[in-house]
């Protein structure tokens, strides 16, 4: 399949910028694939979709405070640094602006010297290897020091930074939110859960790639970004109990989907407990073996994304509501709306 094919025109105005006052509000466009019919609704309808015995699984993942600005020790150039992977206990592999000046020995300094960082390895496109030496606990240092590393296309200062973490976040490790979660707020999900509906949990450290753009123009030949899962047994006795019975898998996000799917591929279609590291790609053609409902956030042209949404549904009729939720201002991106597919 050809980039092309999933481009769209979105005017600029439409991308979320801050988030709503109440997470609950915010639009969703529900998307019957059966019927092939749609609703204008509101977040908090969400409710009426779901039936007992089905199943909500939650990305649990917490988004770390991971941009750092610092300065090099021997120069006082100003160093912005983006934590992206865990390596080993210390070392961190990163994104450096400018890149150029940082080589292997440099080391940046961060909060007048409270925490540094030394390269110990460059990499192509900006990307290095630092070890971080601090004193006492890492994450106090960087709840700190560190600031909220919103995507690219949100200019606006966030004045409140739990807007940007799920109500149920958990596990620290994400460079970004998995955004889809984001509308849900904890009386919600009572009122779900008070419903019959399980509500489960697993994690996806959401990586940097999740913003990086589809390149290639046959999209079979686009490299996924890497990301790290763990699912525990209660989620998977869960899940697969309501497939057993007849309910149906409902995942917020594309992070969940991915999990699910990559567990699901690699066991027959059932989901076990397990972690690891996923890179699967899900375009049109894919077949999905464990989730039956999708609610995700309207997503980048072109991006892997809006393909994950393209194969669960069908890429005309995507690209037709994506246009209708144009017409009608939806907010698109990490702060705007939400639909649900079915």
């Amino acid at each position: 399949m050809k980039l092309e094919e999933f481009d769209f025109y979105l005017p600029e105005e439409l991308i979320a910028q801050t988030p709503l006052l109440k997470r609950d509000t915010s639009k969703l466009l529900t998307i019957n694939r059966k019927e092939n019919t749609y609703e204008h609704k509101v977040f908090s309808d969400i409710i009426d979709y779901f039936n007992p015995g089905d199943t909500l699984v939650l990305n649990n993942t917490r988004v770390m405070p991971a941009r750092l600005y610092g300065q090099k020790k021997d120069t006082g150039a100003a160093i912005e640094v983006l934590l992206l992977k865990n390596k080993e206990h210390n070392m961190w592999e990163c994104l450096v602006k400018p890149a150029k000046r940082i080589k292997v020995g440099s080391i940046v300094s961060f909060g007048d010297g409270i925490m540094e960082a030394e390269c110990v390895k460059v990499l192509d496109d900006g990307f290095r290897y630092f070890e971080f030496k601090y004193e006492g606990i890492f994450q106090e240092r960087l709840d700190e020091l560190g600031t909220m590393p919103l995507p690219p296309y949100i200019k606006e200062r966030l004045t409140d930074k739990e807007r940007y973490q799920t109500v149920y976040s958990k596990e620290v490790g994400s460079s970004a939110a998995p955004t889809a979660g984001l509308h849900f707020t904890n009386e919600l999900l009572d009122k779900i859960k008070q419903k019959g509906v399980n509500i489960v949990y697993l994690t996806l450290h959401v990586g940097l790639g999740t913003f990086r753009p589809v390149s290639v123009e046959n999209i079979e030949d686009h490299d996924m970004h890497s990301e790290y899962y763990t699912l525990d047994e209660e989620t998977a006795n869960v899940i697969n109990e309501t497939k057993k019975n007849g309910g149906r898998v409902f995942s917020v996000g594309t992070t969940s989907t991915r999990t699910l799917e990559t567990i699901a591929r690699d066991n027959d279609g059932e989901i076990v407990s397990v972690s690891g590291w996923t890179n699967i790609f899900i375009y049109p053609g894919f077949e999905f073996k464990c989730v039956d409902g999708l609610i995700t956030n309207f997503h980048l042209p072109k991006s892997s994304l809006i393909m994950l949404v393209s194969a669960f549904y069908n890429r005309e009729k995507v690209l037709e509501l994506y246009k209708i939720a144009v017409e009608n201002k939806y907010r698109f991106f990490s702060f705007g709306d939400a639909m649900i597919i079915i």
